[in-house]
């Protein structure tokens, strides 16, 4: 075999050398540049959740507000096809008609009082038909007949609260019209099942003034905004703190020998 010079080994040995440093160098700062996207990835996260914190915050102050205003007068017939419920639940209103105690509709509900059901009841106003959330009832007065009292007629004055209505039934139950099970609010479905025509888009929580009997139990709106944003925003800039202090370490770092 050929003898291979001892000075070109150790040219060769050199090069080698040289070429591992450099192949080090570059994979940190490949390291340190995915490490720098990162923090500003999360640090734009941290901003956004800092951002829609104060939302919430402004929403919650504006839902206050309405829940203790003074009761108007509910939007008219004409205000409802273009009528924005962001802007419009939670808004306390008063409202006198009629109920059609014929076309009530139960929906299943737990509260603080265990489960039972919410009674959706029409209420015939002189500005057209709102599904009024009359309150609670527990399985043994879900029948009219075991709660007559409150089934009274002839003109009612109502005060309560504006809610959205609640499409699609509720998680994983959907609403069974043709069943007559219902697992949600849901105004649109309950007036075509009840033919009831031209309803409000929304449905009023009755307030706490008692029902002739005790049944339904009204005032039992619950109003819950959850408002983690601060966590969330803590979070994402701790993980772009730690992103950068990876990204300067690793352009400090000396290369391998």
């Amino acid at each position: 075999m050929d003898h291979v010079p001892s000075q070109l080994e150790h040219d060769a040995d050199a090069l080698g050398g040289n070429e591992r440093p450099a192949l080090s160098g570059a994979r940190r700062a490949l390291f340190a540049a995915l490490a720098l996207l990162a923090a500003i990835g999360f640090a734009a996260l941290g901003v956004w959740q800092v951002e829609r914190r104060a939302w919430k915050l402004d929403l919650i102050e504006r839902v206050e507000a309405r829940i203790h205003a003074l009761p108007a007068t509910p939007p008219p017939v004409a205000a409802w096809p273009r009528l924005d419920m962001q802007d419009a639940e939670y808004r306390r209103v008063r409202l006198t008609g009629t109920f059609d105690h014929g076309n009530e509709t139960l929906v299943q509900a737990l509260t603080e009082r265990g489960a039972g059901f919410w009674v959706l009841t029409p209420l015939r106003t002189p500005q057209g038909i709102v599904l009024v959330n009359r309150g609670f009832v527990p399985p043994e007065r879900r029948a009219p007949q075991a709660r007559s009292a409150g089934q009274a007629g002839g003109t009612a004055t109502v005060t309560g609260l504006m809610r959205a209505s609640e499409p699609k039934g509720g998680f994983l139950r959907p609403n069974d019209p043709a069943a007559d099970r219902w697992h949600s609010r849901d105004v649109a479905a309950i007036a075509r099942a009840r033919n009831l025509g031209n309803v409000a888009p929304f449905f009023v929580d009755a307030d706490a003034s008692p029902n002739p009997g005790g049944y339904p139990v009204g005032g039992l709106t619950m109003v819950r905004f959850r408002n983690t944003h601060l966590v969330y925003a803590l979070t994402w800039f701790a993980l772009a703190a730690l992103s950068g202090a990876a990204a300067v370490l690793a352009l400090r770092m000396r290369g391998g020998r």
